[in-house]
């Protein structure tokens, strides 16, 4: 199998229950950055050999994947990885999309000048990490940008639903793949923030986020395992 461990974090958490949902975001993970072809039969006490782990969480894991639609359980030969479709990524990020809009309409009345100066440095520091070709700090500044504003929209039901429409993308996808977050879509966002205008945050991030998704598309085309 990929020679890629699960998180450190998964030989630290204290809990199965924990464990089994870090063996499911290692293998969601391989799916759509496309380590984990279709077709490729995944077996329980293979991945668990390969993790370090128990069979227990990594069942549980693969069996959470099944009820999302990623892996398929057939007798005597393990779980099976389903095809990713044009469809799927174009429904993921259609969803994300709107959640991450209407927060961002709403944190743009919300944010104090003191998070909008904040927001405004992690911004500078992304054009600096993107220039220096540094994916570890693009992935965790992109990650405190959205965080910052989706916090701040103050509307913890939507921001619960945004989680889980982005479990299902690729938690490391700018530091493994070196595709970046275009620089003028953030700074839309970022200028609609300054002036406190919701209906221009919302159609920025909107973009953004779509743009994310074709982003995907385009690199899974590529790698030839997405499907019509």
């Amino acid at each position: 199998m990929n020679s890629e461990k699960v998180s450190p974090a998964a030989a630290q958490v204290g809990g199965r229950k924990q464990l089994s949902a870090e063996v499911e975001a290692f293998v969601r993970e391989e799916i759509m950055t496309g380590k984990f072809e279709a077709g490729r039969y995944i077996r329980t006490e293979t991945l668990a050999a390969h993790l370090g782990v128990s069979q227990t969480p990594v069942r549980e894991g693969l069996q959470a994947l099944r009820g999302q639609g990623f892996l398929r359980l057939e007798p005597r030969k393990g779980f099976r990885v389903l095809e990713l479709r044009r469809s799927d990524i174009d429904d993921i990020f259609g969803v994300q999309a709107d959640l991450a809009a209407e927060l961002a309409r709403r944190a743009a009345t919300r944010l104090s000048w003191e998070q909008v100066n904040e927001l405004a440095r992690v911004h500078d520091e992304l054009v600096v990490a993107v220039d220096a070709g540094d994916g570890v700090a693009v992935q965790r500044l992109n990650s405190d940008f959205h965080r910052l504003i989706n916090h701040s929209a103050d509307s913890p039901k939507i921001a619960m639903l945004l989680a889980v429409a982005l479990s299902y993308v690729p938690n490391r996808f700018y530091e493994t793949t070196g595709l970046y977050p275009p620089t003028d879509e953030r700074t839309e966002i970022l200028e609609a923030m300054k002036t406190r205008d919701p209906e221009r945050a919302a159609a920025a991030m909107r973009v953004h986020i779509e743009h994310s998704g074709v982003v995907l598309q385009k690199f899974l085309d590529d790698k030839g395992i997405l499907g019509s």
